[in-house]
């Protein structure tokens, strides 16, 4: 194979699969590079997951880029909003909490408002941490609209993402991207060709004769990592000894009562289940791990905690918790479950796919597919992949339940070095420190650490340098402004049916 002309660039792109991931690879390579020749290769014989029904607010940056408008897309997709999850059973049977996308109080001097929030706690403060939240109180409420601005002052706005139906979201995509010229190709693969030099991929040999060649492949091939895996052998590294979940069942049911503006994650004795309010069903699965129950006790678990009639029979899914050692190997880039799945608690899944695609727009690589923005690529994936798989392992370990071998053998487990480090900082003294990339904010840890039980054991000093009386008027006075701002919110449903959603009766 000869080597391509210097600054000879890559025209042909052949995503293989459909899905999320095919289809937004394809949707956003279409918009950012419209002078590729993209092919998408795709079977209607082959199932996808299509379980992530529930995202974070990183997808409101792509759908901007892409030029979606909001109100299109929650009607197309049968969608909803989403301030935060809440966690239930998850430090101890009867506890609950949230852990919302947006910000709690706002810094004061150089000093972190939970700082503040734990001196007056020990003074007697009977407010909870959440009760500083906007997000918190208008979950509470079942309420939701975009606020931009909170009054005059420094709290943030509403900070949320969504939810939405997986197929409609595919079709959704789908349309956007054959509407900027993505040419899709029904079709099974028979036989990869690779060069006998390099082993970059080639071409693809279809069932039935056809054959679809290309310069840079994308393997959104599911699970099964036809390319990534196969063709190219990338070991695959697994996270079971942290994640324990390896199975999953998924059921819909219909709506019932108020409309959540929220997912909902419940744990079980041997694993946990989703929630997530659609304009016209609710999606629920339950993650289990098969070394702890059967899929027949799984199955009893999940039908007798749904809100609503099941719409179908419990559909169950197989994984390996992990991720590839590369992501980009020679000529080919995994995403989706081709380059790892980290399990759906935090609806990370749609982001890690989004993520793949914003790393590799701006290290896009010309015909010779230099090395060193393979290996930049790589490292910025796996550093992204492990600070999530850390943050996940914090919900399991970090909890008082002995009810159960489950919870107990996750309790006990040794966590990874970074993971005990976060942990012993903020035990020692509410700092929380972590990775620039990290995906997850100040906030977040501070309401997972807190909400599964890790109390700091002092504060910052500065936040004893507030008397007492302004400490109490800080305090308040935030409460006072989240507690109007969510109050003079719609609610979600109304707000759905504002902007020309149908939500169910």
């Amino acid at each position: 194979m000869n080597a391509p002309a210097l600054g000879k660039h890559v025209r042909r792109i052949t995503i293989l699969g459909g899905g999320t991931a095919g289809w937004m690879a394809a949707a956003a390579l279409a918009k950012f590079l419209p002078q590729l020749e993209i092919t998408l290769v795709e079977s209607d014989a082959i199932g996808t997951v299509g379980v992530g029904e529930a995202t974070i607010p990183q997808i409101k940056h792509l759908n901007r880029a892409l030029e979606i408008d909001e109100a299109d897309f929650i009607r197309g997709t049968n969608g909803s909003f989403k301030l935060g999850i809440e966690f239930v059973n998850w430090r101890r049977k009867g506890h609950a909490y949230l852990h919302n996308f947006g910000n709690i109080g706002f810094a004061l001097n150089q000093v972190a408002f939970h700082h503040y929030w734990l001196r007056a706690r020990a003074e007697g403060l009977e407010a909870g941490l959440w009760d500083h939240c906007l997000n918190t109180q208008a979950a509470r409420a079942m309420a939701f609209a975009p606020l931009e601005r909170v009054g005059q002052t420094r709290l943030s706005p509403i900070a949320y993402a969504y939810h939405f139906d997986a197929g409609l979201y595919v079709n959704f995509l789908r349309a956007y991207a054959e509407a900027r010229g993505v040419k899709r190709v029904e079709g099974r693969v028979a036989h990869v060709r690779q060069d006998s030099e390099t082993g970059h991929v080639m071409g693809l040999d279809l069932e039935g004769g056809g054959h679809v060649g290309g310069e840079f492949f994308i393997d959104c091939s599911g699970f099964r990592s036809l390319l990534s895996g196969g063709a190219m052998g990338v070991p695959y590294l697994d996270f079971s000894r942290w994640l324990k979940a390896d199975s999953a069942l998924a059921v819909p049911c219909g709506s019932t009562g108020p409309l959540r503006p929220y997912t909902q994650a419940i744990a079980h004795e041997a694993g946990w289940q989703w929630r997530i309010p659609l304009q016209h069903r609710t999606g629920n699965g339950h993650v289990f791990s098969s070394a702890y129950t059967n899929v027949e006790t799984a199955h009893e678990t999940l039908l007798a905690n749904l809100e609503g009639a099941p719409s179908a029979e419990p559909r169950l899914i197989r994984f390996q918790t992990g991720r590839r050692a590369r992501f980009w190997e020679g000529n080919v880039l995994a995403l989706g479950l081709a380059s790892g799945f980290l399990e759906p608690l935090e609806s990370t899944s749609i982001h890690l796919i989004q993520s793949g695609i914003s790393r590799l727009l701006p290290l896009f690589p010309d015909a010779r597919i230099s090395p060193p923005l393979r290996e930049e690529y790589n490292r910025q994936m796996a550093l992204e992949f492990d600070t999530i798989r850390d943050f996940l392992i914090l919900h399991y370990h970090a909890t008082e339940r002995d009810d159960t071998e489950f919870w107990r053998d996750c309790a006990a487990m040794e966590v990874p070095e970074r993971l005990q480090r976060i942990m012993g900082l903020f035990r020692a003294g509410g700092r929380i420190y972590h990775e620039q990339e990290d995906l997850f904010t100040d906030s977040s840890w501070l309401q997972v650490m807190l909400g599964q039980g890790i109390e700091p054991e002092s504060w910052h000093p500065i936040a004893d340098q507030l008397p007492a009386e302004k400490l109490e008027g800080f305090l308040g006075d935030i409460r006072t402004i989240v507690s109007k701002a969510a109050g003079g919110l719609p609610a979600h449903e109304q707000y759905l049916q504002s902007i020309g959603a149908k939500v169910a009766a």
